[in-house]
This record gives structure tokens, sequence and C-alpha cells, in this order.
């Protein structure tokens, strides 16, 4: 009885031991001329990290670990790039960071959800969102039933883990209706076109208050922004390369971080780490600001442009990013 209580023992070890090790992900990547040499996987939602991994002899980055199922981010120390997760998943990525999500493929369990994230990622780089947020209201709620039946349809056919496909469909009505809620503040915001900007004074980086009337006879442009935000830092390079270009125009770069209070600290070392240009401020009460609150600011970025009057020539003025921008400014700064 004995010897059969010790053996029931050990294949209980036995099995309890595989149990465990089922409950966690693996990832292996090989990432050609790597932007660095640790990749982050975070919460898709809050940006919590879940796993650091760092490159071993081999130029192979490989960990483990528990996972709630969900979207998550792999951060490479310059790009990000979508992953589904699920315990038990096996994944084994290449990648070249030159060309990033273009280049991803994924073998493994779990690498058919996966190609197919690295895929629509590309898709969706191509769509002219700008021109969907141009639209007016008729046109916009066309199109925008006509994006979702076209996001829907790529989900068939393709034999996608069925919790991965209802995530996926959520994920697409949320994103369908963040643009609803953009574009009607797109509406709402150019209401406010042709009419004196609200104003602010807020602390600067480099010391003291700066306020909207400091810059008056130049035309503003103001990038509402935080340190938290992907899309926000995206832009970025963007933003470099537009003050540079207009550096001797008549025209200022306001950057206003709505971080909260509590994170000013890290907002000045990301200022300095990534040796932002232009005027950089810190707005007094993060989304309850006066400034944000005036300018019925629901989601970031949002950039902002004001005339040398200072009346407001585009209360969502185009993105650093967009070729519309250089346009306009090329038009007014002559």
């Amino acid at each position: 009885m004995k010897k059969l209580c010790i053996v029931a023992l050990l294949a209980l070890g036995i099995h309890g031991s595989q149990a465990q090790k089922k409950e966690a992900f693996t990832l292996q990547a090989e990432i050609a001329n790597r932007n660095s040499d640790t990749i982050r996987i975070l919460n898709r939602n809050n940006g919590k990290e879940l796993l650091k991994i760092g490159v071993d002899k081999k130029g192979l980055f490989k960990g483990s670990a528990p996972v709630e199922k969900g979207f998550y981010m792999l951060f490479d120390g310059k790009e990000y790039t979508q992953l589904y997760l699920k315990n038990n998943f096996n994944l084994k990525l290449k990648m070249d960071a030159k060309q990033f999500d273009e280049s991803i493929v994924y073998t493994g369990v779990g690498a058919v959800e996966n190609n197919f994230l690295a895929q629509n990622t590309v898709t969706e780089s191509k769509f002219d969102y700008n021109a969907l947020l141009a639209a007016n209201e008729v046109d916009f709620a066309k199109r925008i039933e006509e994006k979702k039946a076209a996001d829907l349809a790529s989900l068939e056919g393709k034999k996608l883990d069925p919790e991965f496909v209802a995530l996926q469909k959520q994920s697409i009505d949320m994103n369908l209706a963040s643009l609803k809620q953009y574009h009607q503040q797109i509406v709402e915001s150019n209401k406010l076109n042709g009419s004196p900007s609200p104003t602010f004074e807020y602390d600067n980086y480099k010391g003291g208050k700066t306020k909207l009337e400091d810059f008056r006879g130049k035309y503003v442009y103001i990038d509402v922004w935080a340190t938290w935000c992907g899309p926000c830092r995206q832009e970025i390079p963007f933003l470099k390369k537009a003050e540079e270009k207009y550096h001797d125009k008549n025209i200022v770069f306001v950057s206003i971080s709505i971080d909260k209070v509590k994170d000013l600290e890290k907002w000045k070392t990301m200022v300095k780490e990534k040796e932002l240009g232009g005027v950089q401020v810190f707005a007094d009460n993060d989304w309850n600001s006066k400034f944000v609150q005036d300018y019925k600011i629901t989601g970031i970025p949002r950039f902002i442009l004001v005339d040398p009057n200072g009346n407001i020539v585009k209360a969502d003025a185009p993105r650093p990013s967009s070729e519309e921008l250089t346009a306009l400014l090329d038009t007014i700064l002559k």
C-alpha cells in the first residue's frame, strides 16, 4: 500500500509538473537588424509589462510566462507589433526590424492568429484614415459600414481560433466606435475654426510659465499628447522633421502634455531622452485642463493650428505624419 501511495504521489507530481508547464506561453524570436538587445511583451490595454526578454549568445530571444488570453504588444525598443497570446502557445518569430511588420513570420502553436495580426497591421497601414475622417457625415457613415464589412470578411476562411475571432470582432467594434467618436469630434471642432483660440498658461520644461499669447505674431502648431499614448509617440519623428523643415519660418511648435501630475518626472525624462524640440509644456490638470476642455478634446494625439492673431485656423489640424500638414504649412508660410 505504501509503495502504491508513493507511486501515486510521484504520478501526481509528474502530472502537476506537466500542468504547470502548460500554464504559460513560450516565445522564441530571431530578429535581424534588431533595435535593442531586449524585447518586452506589454498588455495592449494598459501597457503593463508581462515579460522582458534579453538576447542570448546565439542572438535569440527566448522567454516564457503565464498569460491571460488576449491581445498584447511586442516592443523592440523602437517599434511595436501586436500579439495574441494564450497559455500553451509555443511561438517562433522571425523578422527584420528594418521592415518590421512586413517581414514578420510566425511558426508553431499560435502562428495562424499572430500571422493574421501582422498581415492585418500592414493592411491597416495602407488604409486612408485621413480621407475617411475628412468625409462629410453621410459619406463617413457609408464608408465606416464598408470598412466594418471588409474587416469582418478578413476573418473568414482562415481557420482562426474561435476565441481569437470573437476578441478580434470586439476589437473591430471598439475601433469603429472610436472612429465614429473621433469623426464627430472633428465635425464639432470644425465649428471652432475662425474663432479666437482658448488660451493656456502652463509650466515650461525649460522653466517658468508659457502662455499662448507669448507667440502672438506667429503661427502656433499645438500637439496635445501624453507619454503613455502610443499613437502620440509614433508622431514624434514626423513632428521633429516638421520642426526642422520650418525652423526659419513664422511658426512655433508647442507640445502640451496632459500626463497626470504624478507623472511629471516621467514626462521630463521622456522630453530629455527623446530630445523633443519645440516648446514643451505640462498642462495643469491633465484631461480636465481648461484648454483641453474648451477644445472638447476626448482623444489624443490632437493637433491644433492657431494664426498670428490668435484665431483658430484648424481646431483639428493634420498630423505631422500626414502629407496634408506639409501642404497646409507650405501654403500659409510662403
